[in-house]
């Protein structure tokens, strides 16, 4: 052995055919479990409502989500506890689409926070000058992404969502 190593060589350095191999191998479906009172996640799920492609590694995706649900299951620590010997899916609420409300909002809470994560995690991936361009244009995103994350978490809360005063 000299100390070298032997890289195995690309033939097709584009973006949609790195895309197309790295999706190949993120699409098996896994299921995040939660606490018992709030639902579980399903990456695909995710991966579908968000539009999160192949170049999201499951396990990146993964982190991720349960960051996200760790963070929203602390906020809404205080509703779970008024409602104890239930689980979310049996509060009493408005369905749509045959699916409670609070579930509905459950989810978007998690999600938007997890994307905004992997997209600020995006910005340290990317250093090229396109990829710097492409970051800045995301920062408002991130910060919508974590506003959605907000009210629904105040919506489930039945909290207001904002309060402005006049100066």
């Amino acid at each position: 052995m000299n100390g070298t190593i032997a890289v195995k060589k690309i033939t097709d350095y584009s973006m949609d055919k790195l895309k197309t191999q790295v999706t190949e191998n993120a699409i098996a479906d896994e299921i995040i479990t939660n606490n018992g009172f709030f639902p579980d996640i399903s990456l695909l799920a995710i991966r579908n409502a968000m539009r999160l492609d192949g170049t999201v590694t499951n396990e990146r995706l993964k982190s991720a989500v349960i960051e996200a649900m760790a963070s929203v299951n602390y906020d809404l620590h205080p509703f779970r506890q008024r409602h104890q010997g239930n689980t979310l899916a049996t509060v009493e609420a408005e369905t749509v689409n045959g699916e409670s409300v609070l579930i509905q909002r459950y989810k978007r809470a998690v999600y938007c926070l997890t994307v905004a994560d992997l997209t600020e995690q995006y910005h340290s991936y990317d250093a090229t000058n396109s990829g710097r361009k492409e970051a800045s244009e995301q920062t408002p995103l991130i910060g919508e992404l974590r506003r959605n994350a907000r009210f629904a978490i105040s919506d489930i809360l039945g909290e207001v969502r904002l309060t402005a005063e006049l100066i």
